[in-house]
C-alpha cells in the first residue's frame, strides 16, 4: 500500500461534543463547521445525508429514518453524546427546493422549523436523555428553530 497523503491526528477515544445531522449540500458546508466550532462543537459525530433532519422529519421510507436513528445510537453508544443538533437549510432539493414554497421564504423557513420540530419530538421519544438543538440555515444566517419559529443565533 503507498501512503498519498500524510497528516497527524490523534488516536485516543473522545467524547463528541454532539451528534450533528446536516445536509451534504455544500453551499452550507463551511457556514455549518464555522457555526459548529463558535459553540464549541470541536468533536462532532457528523451524520451528514441529503436533506439532514428530512431523513427523519418526513422520510422517503421506513430505512432512511432508521438509519439515522442507528447513527444517532451510535454516537450516544461509542462517543457518549449527550447533545445532538439538527439542521435543515434553504432551497433543500430534498424538499423541492424554494420552488416547492413559490419562491416564499418565510413560507420554507416556517416549514423547515416544523420539520426541525417533529424530529427533535422523534429523537426526544427514542432517546429521551439526549439534548437536541434544532437550526435553521438560510443564506443570510443560521437561526435556532424553537416551537415552530426561528430566531438568528448566528
Amino acid at each position: 500500500m503507498e501512503k498519498t497523503f500524510h497528516f497527524d491526528s490523534p488516536s485516543e477515544p473522545y467524547v463528541a461534543d454532539a451528534v450533528v445531522l446536516t445536509c451534504f449540500d455544500q453551499r452550507i458546508r463551511t457556514v455549518v463547521n464555522k457555526f459548529l466550532q463558535k459553540r464549541g462543537i470541536l468533536r462532532p459525530d457528523m451524520v451528514v445525508i441529503a436533506g439532514g433532519a428530512k431523513t427523519l422529519a418526513s422520510p422517503r421510507n421506513d430505512f432512511e429514518r432508521d438509519f439515522i436513528l442507528e447513527q444517532v445510537r451510535m454516537s450516544i453508544l461509542l462517543h457518549k453524546t449527550t447533545r445532538a443538533y439538527i439542521m435543515c437549510h434553504s432551497d433543500c432539493a430534498t424538499y423541492g427546493g424554494l420552488a416547492a414554497f413559490n419562491g416564499d421564504r418565510e413560507v420554507e423557513a416556517k416549514h423547515h422549523c416544523q420539520e426541525l420540530e417533529r424530529a427533535t419530538g422523534l429523537l426526544k421519544d427514542r432517546f429521551p436523555d439526549l439534548q437536541v438543538e434544532c437550526f435553521f440555515v438560510n443564506f443570510e444566517g443560521i437561526f435556532a428553530a424553537k416551537d415552530g419559529t426561528k430566531e438568528q443565533v448566528a
